[in-house]
């Protein structure tokens, strides 16, 4: 099984903080282990991904 890698934009809608990662897939969904954001927010991001 190939492993495909994404880049994942990922911007916090309460402070605007933007985030790169790169991730791949895991159970159906990108996995990059980003957890929450330096506000502490843990649920409300915009969140966009792209193919390597």
């Amino acid at each position: 099984m190939e492993s495909h890698r994404y880049l994942v934009r990922i911007r916090c809608k309460q402070c605007g903080e933007r985030f790169i990662l790169k991730g791949r897939i895991r159970k159906g969904r990108v996995e990059t282990g980003f957890k929450q954001c330096i506000c502490n927010n843990d649920l409300d991001f915009d969140i966009s991904s792209e193919k390597l």
